[in-house]
């Protein structure tokens, strides 16, 4: 079962992850239904669980799931979906039904990176997509019988390619876009703290995603070191 998923032990604090106002006000609402959960469940108020984050790649998607499994202390397993979506017909609603009953017994977060790979099953059977309406039966039922300890978070950067009655299934929907100028900032600024102040000289990229923007940083900052010891050596030849 270990090809259909894996561990992420990855550390990632809220406080790393720069949101949109929209969907940071989202966040915090969810996580604080989970915190009072079991206040709302006396009155039989339902408390979501289920999260779809669409948007442009390198935005923060994957790294919100990180950071609400760690915020929450959760267990974070994310799906091999390329292993889940088999190209034997029949197979990937079977792996699905597979890997829920493996973690229905977990207080963990099930994580789908890459959702829009189940949109792929419409290639295998053009006639009717048979398989893909087992698939997505599959998975509804799944989702309606998620275990309410745990959490659903899937990711997509083509949220066209999801199932409608699939995207009806999640409670909470984030829509993750390009950042800002000011929130690129703001995300420089953070990102150069952890460096002395000689190195954070840099070309500031925007209309750029996070992704992007990080890894300007990384290249500029591994500049100004390496151009520093360069003189270092200089000096004491």
């Amino acid at each position: 079962m270990s090809l259909l998923y894996y561990i992420d032990r990855t550390k990632v604090s809220l406080d790393e992850v720069v949101f949109n106002s929209t969907v940071s006000l989202q966040v915090e609402q969810f996580l604080k239904e989970y915190r009072f959960r079991e206040s709302l469940l006396k009155y039989d108020l339902p408390v979501s669980n289920t999260i779809l984050m669409y948007g442009k790649t390198g935005c923060g998607k994957t790294m919100t799931a990180k950071a609400i499994a760690r915020h929450l202390d959760k267990k974070l397993i994310v799906v091999n979906l390329a292993t889940i979506v088999s190209s034997k017909l029949g197979e990937t609603a079977r792996n699905i039904e597979s890997l829920f009953k493996e973690i229905q017994y977990e207080s963990a977060i099930l994580f789908f990176d890459e959702f829009d790979t189940l949109g792929q099953i419409r290639d295998y059977d053009n006639k009717d997509n048979s398989e893909m309406k087992r698939v997505v039966n599959a998975i509804l039922q799944l989702i309606d019988n998620f275990p309410q300890k745990s959490i659903l978070m899937a990711a997509t950067n083509q949220i066209q390619m999801i199932d409608e009655a699939l995207k009806r299934r999640f409670e909470v929907h984030l829509e993750f876009t390009a950042p800002s100028e000011e929130a690129l900032n703001s995300y420089y600024d953070k990102m150069l703290m952890k460096y002395p102040e000689p190195y954070r000289s840099m070309e500031r990229l925007y209309e750029v995603s996070f992704a992007e923007a990080k890894n300007q940083v990384f290249k500029s900052v591994k500049k100004n070191i390496i151009e520093e010891q360069l003189k270092l050596e200089g000096n004491s030849n």
